[in-house]
């Protein structure tokens, strides 16, 4: 009860500093001030494997969609008290187009209070709605992601994706260097031709695992999609396998 009672003390000050509606001064503190983000976008922003940093404000979310389309209006309008076009009015205003990204993200965060994933969020959709940004591209080249339930435990997936013997059977021909592995829930890796790897293990349950992978510093938008239709066809053969037991 003193948590929220401080959190809602705090709102009514931000009320009386800027005239906002309690909604309004509520949505520009959420993710600021640790309340717990509205639902949606933990489904429909990021995937599993940005899933932390996104949340920490770290990165920007990743996405080979415009990410308009992949955290709804009412969401945005919802947490930070504004929708897209909205945001995007006051971005113009203020000279945008002219900025760098994360002039436009410390812009949010610093002089409307939005809680850093958000800032992310907003500055992404700005991009890609003023051409300055396609869908997949991050700041060193473009990004894809796919992912795939097992039915099999945590460490077990992972075995499959750290060790180069058991990689062999479902990723053959393809040169993987780990960088560092955290079992069994994280590994980073150098691939092909400078790009990276980075794969999430989430456990279900004892022996349920979603493993995602994001492929990231390619070259284009065309090399993204072909590494996505790649990805999701290696991984469904990595499920496959380990799901029919021992060859």
């Amino acid at each position: 009860m003193t948590r929220h009672k401080s959190f809602k003390q705090r709102v009514r000050a931000r009320m009386d500093k800027t005239g906002e509606s309690y909604t309004a001064a509520r949505a520009h503190l959420v993710g600021r001030d640790g309340e717990p983000p509205a639902p949606e976008p933990a489904t429909a922003a990021p995937e599993p494997a940005a899933e932390r940093t996104a949340q920490s404000g770290a990165a920007t979310p990743p996405t080979t969609a415009a990410i308009s389309s992949r955290v709804s209006d009412e969401a945005l309008l919802r947490t930070t008290g504004r929708g897209y076009d909205q945001w995007f009015d006051l971005l113009d205003a203020w000279g945008a187009t002219d900025r760098t990204h994360t002039e436009m993200a410390a812009w949010l965060v610093d002089e409307h209070g939005v809680g850093g994933w958000w800032a992310q969020t907003v500055t992404v959709a700005y991009e890609q709605a003023r051409g300055l940004r396609v869908p997949g591209q991050k700041k060193d080249g473009f990004a894809c992601s796919a992912s795939r339930t097992v039915d099999v435990p945590a460490e077990r997936v992972f075995a499959a994706v750290a060790e180069e013997s058991e990689r062999g059977r479902w990723l053959p021909g393809h040169a993987f260097a780990v960088r560092t592995a955290n079992a069994p829930k994280r590994l980073r890796a150098d691939f092909e031709g400078g790009t990276r790897l980075a794969f999430e293990l989430t456990a279900k349950g004892a022996a349920k695992t979603v493993v995602a992978v994001e492929h990231s510093r390619l070259a284009d938008a065309d090399r993204a999609a072909e590494a996505k239709t790649m990805w999701r066809e290696r991984l469904g053969r990595l499920k496959a396998l380990l799901e029919q037991g021992p060859s």
